[in-house]
């Protein structure tokens, strides 16, 4: 029987990230956190790190299902993975927060301090020895890593996921209309395998980022920052551990994997922007493609359509969507239990 009342911690993230939102936006113009939306030729500078918010918004609704948990249904069943989680997103919030006050522009944190902090939030999915070792590899079959699992495998996996997530942006609205595709997606397989804590998790981060995303979507008010994006990110990878279903989860993040490859093309300097003109659209701003909103730009020209930061986002949209169709077609049977 369903309990309606689990949609109360996702409505009170969705009504904190949408009401704080304007509050923190007014904040950040007095301190000076301020960042140049760089796909526009004329435009004033745009508060950031609103993941500040939208983070504090998820962590409320969380807790609110944890004390449903616990005063109402009377259970602490999952309470050491959730508080683990929770540990973890704040570790990685604190990390983008650190990242965004040094200055993306000025290089903020070096590469190698924030692979090593990043690296350190996994340590709370570490000490509860967090997911299953074992694994199914082709070839080789159902293979029990040990304690290479969560020595090696969920370190590896956070970082991966937390420090590429911000890889597929630089236009409004991009990064949180993707956390909210892959985090509903996740929601799905989460509740079709038995998982539904994760799902009532998930669905509380993608209620926060669509509260954030009404201010961040074209023209934005607001920039998410890494306060956000590392967040966001390494919630996939935690979520995916703890329901066992990194399979899909990688398959979900195809579009970043993609973007990394892209990236390295560019030996990781490239910038994923466009190059704006006086009538609104954007032109490509390196002859080669170094990241998924360049192939967008792209394709939009080689078909004659206007490019625009707008359809770019929602063409890199309909792809992550895309993506998330194919994944649920190629593994029905593990999460339907269909043939």
């Amino acid at each position: 029987m369903t309990d309606y009342l689990l949609i109360v911690p996702i409505i009170v993230s969705f009504l904190i990230s949408l009401v704080f939102m304007p509050i923190w936006i007014k904040k950040a113009k007095q301190i000076g956190l301020m960042w140049q939306d760089m796909n526009k030729i004329k435009s004033s500078k745009v508060s950031g790190s609103g993941g500040i918010v939208t983070i504090s918004a998820f962590v409320t609704g969380v807790l609110l299902f944890i004390a449903y948990r616990t005063f109402y249904v009377g259970s602490q069943s999952k309470l050491i993975e959730i508080l683990a989680l929770l540990t973890a997103i704040l570790f990685l919030t604190g990390i983008g927060l650190l990242d965004d006050l040094l200055g993306w522009q000025k290089g903020g944190l070096s590469k190698r301090t924030r692979l090593i902090l990043v690296a350190l939030s996994a340590i709370p999915l570490v000490v509860i020895n967090a997911g299953r070792s074992k694994v199914s590899i082709p070839l080789a079959g159902i293979v029990d890593l040990g304690i290479i699992y969560p020595l090696i495998i969920i370190p590896l996996g956070v970082v991966g996921a937390a420090t590429t997530f911000n890889f597929l942006a630089g236009f409004n609205g991009m990064e949180a209309g993707n956390g909210i595709l892959i985090l509903f997606a996740l929601s799905v397989v989460a509740f079709f395998t038995g998982q539904s804590w994760l799902t009532v998790v998930c669905l509380c981060m993608a209620a926060a980022l669509a509260g954030f995303l009404l201010y961040n979507f074209y023209p934005a008010k607001v920039f998410p920052g890494d306060s956000l994006t590392y967040a966001v990110g390494g919630l996939i990878a935690i979520v995916a551990i703890l329901g066992n279903f990194e399979k899909i989860a990688v398959f979900f993040f195809i579009p970043y994997i993609i973007e990394v490859g892209l990236k390295s093309r560019g030996k990781l300097v490239k910038h994923s922007f466009g190059k704006p003109s006086q009538d609104g659209t954007i032109n490509l701003q390196y002859s080669k493609i170094y990241s998924l909103n360049h192939l967008a730009i792209f394709l939009m020209k080689k078909y004659n359509v206007k490019a625009t930061e707008k359809k770019v986002v929602l063409l890199i949209w309909l792809f992550q969507l895309i993506i998330i169709i194919l994944g649920f077609l190629i593994f029905k049977e593990g999460i339907f239990g269909l043939e």
